[in-house]
């Protein structure tokens, strides 16, 4: 008789492969306000970092109105949104202004940049020699995929998944099936041969478990950002609020607080699947 395997493992980013220093997300606001106010500027529209500030907080209510039904916005439309915000509507964007707004959006995330997780690269490494293919997916906020792949490739991992996921790009976010079954087909796995890697209970376990996946739940008080989580209003805060569910109905398959537990765990996962 064939033995029931995991094949795959798909990864959460923020939190779990990346760790981020207290304050971060309020040194990248200051600098995405800076930068971009800079390159409006520059491009014929006359604002400060100030102005951009209160645009930059219209354009992220405007998007969380998106995020609620689970789905995404673009980088590109980010950008249209900032745009129109800061000139009260009178001016759309131009195709040639893309790549300086974008450069301006974006650089932020270099400039105060995440670190990888201590551990991630040893489990990576492990996972690859088990024969299992890896992917990422990964709810984005500010900074979009095409940033982020960068980072991961300056950090010396992005060429260990076969596949990376981001919310902007695919117009879907955690916890929606969607995005699960998406990189299930992307990979050619059924579901019930992945198991997927996050730390936040909504999104990463409770998603990953109505698309058929099995859970793995990171849980590490490292590499948050308390300073965002503490604000309500954060972008960080708002992504770990369980809305109407509850933590005790959320179940995951196995819980970690290290990374270098994955292998291990997935084995003992294999085993469970195989017990008559």
């Amino acid at each position: 008789m064939q033995k029931n395997s995991i094949k795959a493992v798909t990864f959460d980013l923020w939190e779990t492969l990346l760790f981020e220093r207290d304050g971060s997300n309020l040194q990248r606001t200051l600098a995405r306000c800076r930068n971009l106010a800079g390159a409006l500027t520059n491009l014929g529209i006359q604002t400060s970092p100030e102005q951009v500030d209160v645009a930059l907080k219209g354009t992220i209510s405007s998007i969380l109105k998106v995020w609620e039904k689970d789905k995404d916005v673009s980088h590109l439309d980010q950008l249209r949104l900032i745009v129109e915000a800061v000139s009260h509507g009178t001016v759309v964007i131009k195709d040639e202004w893309v790549d300086e707004l974008s450069t301006a959006y974006v650089s932020p995330i270099f400039e105060v940049r995440p670190h990888l997780n201590p551990d991630a690269r040893d489990a990576l490494e492990s996972l690859m020699r088990g024969s299992k293919s890896m992917a990422l997916i990964c709810n984005t906020g500010l900074t979009p995929g095409i940033a982020l792949r960068k980072l991961l490739a300056e950090e010396g991992v992005g060429e260990y998944f076969d596949l990376m996921l981001f919310s902007d790009e695919v117009g879907i976010r955690k916890p929606d099936a969607a995005i699960f079954r998406l990189a299930a087909s992307s990979l050619k796995m059924e579901p019930t041969e992945i198991v997927h890697v996050g730390d936040n209970l909504k999104t990463d376990v409770w998603g990953a478990k109505k698309a058929g996946f099995k859970a793995i739940h990171f849980h590490c008080e490292e590499g948050h950002d308390k300073i965002a989580e503490a604000d309500p209003s954060s972008l960080v805060s708002i992504s770990r609020t369980l809305g109407g569910l509850k933590a005790e109905q959320i179940f995951a398959d196995k819980t970690v607080s290290s990374l270098t537990d994955i292998a291990r765990v997935i084995e003992g996962l294999e085993l469970a699947m195989n017990k008559n």
